[in-house]
């Protein structure tokens, strides 16, 4: 069993196509996990919705981000901790096809699977309440990835191998039989590179390559200065390394 994990498109469809190419090049990759936060921060919403939507054998979950453009979609509750954020998401919504809307308010929370009697947990990140609605802050606070964090971010979960995103950079820790696994922002880092994971299943556990696209960032960029996105170039300098 051979599978790819994908977190943190961000609204970046350029860097999406150039990862979905490489998977593609793979050779037994039976199924591609998207981790949610598909949208926010760059501006090709609607390219992405409708490339993960195109893509066969790839199951999605949702993040906060686009959550968060869903509650204001449906005037519900929107998360205080994302008020600085709240005019981005306003946009972000207004963009929004009708399909793809519906797409995202379809989207699972978490999803777990057995592969040969091993449990993974794949979720956005820790939750405090998964039953809470997003303007409630179900999600924990993020912390730095390391040995003694995250057996306690995701204390309770049953499974050997936990995938999840939310946090921008790579992750992947392994302690007391369980892998962690953050394959780090596919959307927004600061240099044109967007990371992935190759996750195998093999007799002596789970065999992960964190992976690197270099991608021509260009139609991105052009796309993210045609917009007229709120506080664009605050995203710029926090999300891109201030690439222009």
């Amino acid at each position: 069993m051979k599978f790819a994990v994908i977190t943190d498109i961000h609204g970046n469809a350029t860097a999406l196509k150039a990862v979905l190419k490489k998977i593609s090049e793979e050779k037994n990759v039976s199924e591609i996990f998207c981790l949610g936060d598909l949208i926010g921060i760059g501006p090709q919403t609607n390219e992405v919705i409708e490339l993960v939507r195109s893509t066969p054998r790839m199951t999605t979950i949702s993040g906060n981000h686009d959550e968060n453009v869903l509650a204001l979609l449906h005037d519900q509750p929107y998360p205080d901790s994302y008020r600085h954020a709240k005019a981005h998401h306003q946009w972000v919504a207004d963009q929004l096809t009708p399909e793809n809307q519906h797409f995202l308010e379809q989207l699972p929370r978490t999803i777990k699977k057995t592969f040969s009697g091993e449990d993974v947990l794949f979720t956005h990140y820790a939750y405090r309440d998964e039953s809470k609605a997003i303007g409630e802050e179900p999600l924990a606070a993020t912390v730095d990835g390391t040995e003694e964090t995250l057996p306690g971010l995701f204390k309770g979960q049953q499974a050997s191998l936990i995938c999840f995103g939310h946090h921008h950079p790579k992750q992947l820790v392994r302690t007391k039989g369980v892998t962690y696994l953050n394959p780090g922002a596919l959307g927004c880092q600061p240099e044109a590179i967007a990371p992935f994971a190759l996750v195998e299943q093999t007799e002596g556990g789970w065999q992960i390559d964190v992976m690197e696209v270099m991608y021509d960032d260009q139609p991105y960029l052009e796309a993210f200065h045609a917009a007229a996105m709120p506080e664009k170039e605050l995203l710029r300098k926090l999300f891109l390394g201030g690439r222009t």
